[in-house]
């Protein structure tokens, strides 16, 4: 670990009054769950795989259908507990200065964690509901998976009969607007902003970047990869999350 740059950043977790945060896969990974684009990521090594999450054709294609509802039977999901970097930023709530915590992550880690739902800006939606793409029927995905382990390949909604798929957003779809627009103020209403995990490659959450550093924020990216907006950073710490993260937040809790 970097004990200069670790201290520095602990230093300012605890002087800034606000604190918001945006999560990506890979404060997940330590739990047991992929990422997509890092070097054993999902796509990276299986890229038809991508299929399964675009819109059209997943409303197109009932293979497609099928075949996504057997994943989502076996995601990892269902069995990951939050790790270090979780449980850490839960503790770090408690402090009431974090502003909000923006993820990419649809594995609802972090409310397992502790962290409070309010909090919780899921930009990427959530794999614990299964939503009807006719008539917007939300339902507990456990519910939905249920019936696909009953004998239900594709199930349908039950309210309207239309195709159903998880809460989550897939490429052709566009984020909640109220979840992104909360996000945005967040970024633009905080001293600190820390990345975690994320490659900042996907829009529009990599843009909070630029928000919160154009509002006066400083940037702090942990990450074990580069990205696009280091050269935007105060400071890049690439240790292990699970490491790092109790290490400057731990500090910033007092």
């Amino acid at each position: 670990m970097m004990p200069d740059r670790v201290s520095l950043v602990a230093r300012w977790v605890q002087e800034a009054p606000r604190v918001t945060v945006l999560t990506g896969a890979g404060i997940s990974t330590e739990s047991g769950i992929p990422d997509f684009r890092g070097p054993q990521g999902l796509w990276t090594k299986h890229p038809e795989k991508q299929r399964l999450f675009t819109i059209s054709t997943y409303l197109a294609d009932p293979e497609v259908r099928r075949q996504a509802w057997r994943e989502r039977l076996d995601h990892p999901a269902w069995s990951a507990r939050p790790g270090p970097g979780h449980r850490a930023l839960a503790a770090f709530e408690r402090t009431g200065r974090l502003r909000a915590l923006a993820t990419q992550n649809i594995d609802g880690l972090h409310q397992a964690a502790g962290s409070d739902p309010a909090l919780v800006l899921e930009l990427h939606g959530t794999l614990h509901e299964a939503v009807c793409l006719s008539c917007g029927l939300r339902t507990p995905m456990g519910e939905v998976l249920d019936r696909v382990r009953g004998g239900e390949d594709d199930p349908a909604c039950l309210a309207c009969g239309g195709v159903q798929k998880s809460a989550t957003v897939s490429f052709g779809q566009a984020l909640d607007p109220e979840i992104l627009e909360a996000a945005f103020l967040a970024a633009q209403t905080c001293e600190l902003f820390i990345a975690v995990g994320t490659s900042l490659t996907v829009t529009p959450a990599a843009t909070l970047c630029d928000t919160a550093v154009r509002a006066g924020a400083r940037l702090v990216i942990v990450n074990a990869e580069p990205t696009p907006y280091d050269r935007m950073a105060a400071v890049i710490l690439s240790d292990p999350i699970g490491e790092v993260l109790p290490s400057i937040l731990t500090t910033g809790t007092g």
